[in-house]
């Protein structure tokens, strides 16, 4: 059996910073904390809840909570507010990252962070998987790209994706305008519909470990230590979340017709048997493109190419399912 960095012991008498977005889930981070704070008194797990205010009020909570000396954070929020809390952790500077235990109760639309750990979506049920403590140390990717004409860094917990996965997200953002609380599985479903038939693919270079891998026109490329994005598209199957290494699955120019009659195996982890996807591993991924195209990170638009991703091992500490441990073990 591969080592796993795995610890198990119950979280009883920890206080814990839950840091909640209000907005998550359509409103549910608001409209679902009264229940949420319930089950959490009742399983006896102490917390101080603040709820976000802003765009990057999760990175600042997070920085401020571990000054104070918080080294359990708690996430009521979707896959973007863990995001900016990965980022708040690896901006401290008082502890290493892995010193931090970081745990989700999911509320957002996508939640594709905690299928990778089997985590339910039942808030009685993470809940309780949050007071039994079963921890693993997963890996994290570094990610630089261009923004403003700047170099920037930010940290992926979970799938990053250049081409058409992050021209999804932007279309959506422009379908969604002011409404920040338009968001869900149809809306995306309708932004992906209304983007494929506009998303012309771009000229890419793709080295894996400093060696050029690819070097031709490219519709989609996703790159991460999870296997899910997009709302449980199992893009990056075979993605083991604390090897060392990022899995990259890219895709060629393909016809509409391609993707409906092989829809299933975008969700059943057979991804790789279509034969314009291909499968890449590295602990260093590169990519260029003329014209430049568009980053996301864990579900958020983050500037664009040219962008290189860097594994940062067993980097951070994150409450899973005890099925999950379960797996490993067997």
């Amino acid at each position: 059996m591969k080592e796993h960095t795995l610890n198990n012991g119950a979280t009883q008498g920890t206080k814990w910073f839950l840091v909640v977005n209000p907005i998550s889930g359509s409103g549910k981070g608001l409209d679902d904390f009264p229940l949420i704070s319930k089950l959490l008194r009742d399983n006896g797990i102490s917390c101080e809840a603040v709820f976000t205010e802003h765009k990057h009020h999760a990175t600042e909570l997070t920085v401020s909570a571990i000054t104070a000396g918080y080294r359990h954070i708690m996430v009521a929020g979707g896959d973007g507010t863990l995001h900016e809390v990965i980022n708040g952790l690896f901006i401290q500077k008082c502890v290493d990252t892995s010193e931090v235990t970081i745990a989700v109760i999911p509320v957002g639309t996508g939640n594709d962070w905690i299928r990778m750990y089997g985590l339910p979506t039942r808030y009685s049920a993470v809940i309780r998987a949050i007071k039994e403590g079963y921890t693993f140390l997963q890996d994290v990717a570094a990610v630089e790209y261009e923004e403003s004409r700047y170099r920037q860094t930010r940290y992926m917990a979970n799938v990053a994706g250049v081409g058409f996965d992050a021209a999804v997200i932007k279309r959506g953002q422009m379908m969604n305008g002011n409404d920040k609380k338009k968001k869900g599985a149809g809306f995306y479903i309708r932004a992906l519909i209304n983007t494929f038939f506009r998303y012309k693919p771009t000229g890419v270079k793709i080295w894996v470990d400093d060696r050029l891998m690819y070097n031709n026109l490219l519709f989609s490329l996703a790159m991460g230590v999870g296997k899910y994005n997009g709302g449980g598209i199992q893009q990056l199957p075979q993605s083991v979340a604390d090897d060392g290494l990022l899995d990259v699955t890219l895709i060629k120019p393909i016809h509409w017709w391609h993707v409906v009659f092989r829809l299933r195996r975008f969700f059943n982890g057979e991804i790789y048997s279509i034969g314009h996807v291909q499968h890449l591993q590295g602990s260093k991924i590169r990519i260029e493109s003329s014209p430049e195209i568009d980053l996301e990170i864990d579900g958020e638009l983050h500037g664009g190419t040219p962008v290189e991703l860097r594994v940062l091992h067993r980097a951070v500490k994150v409450i899973v399912n005890k099925s999950f441990i379960d797996k490993l073990k067997a």
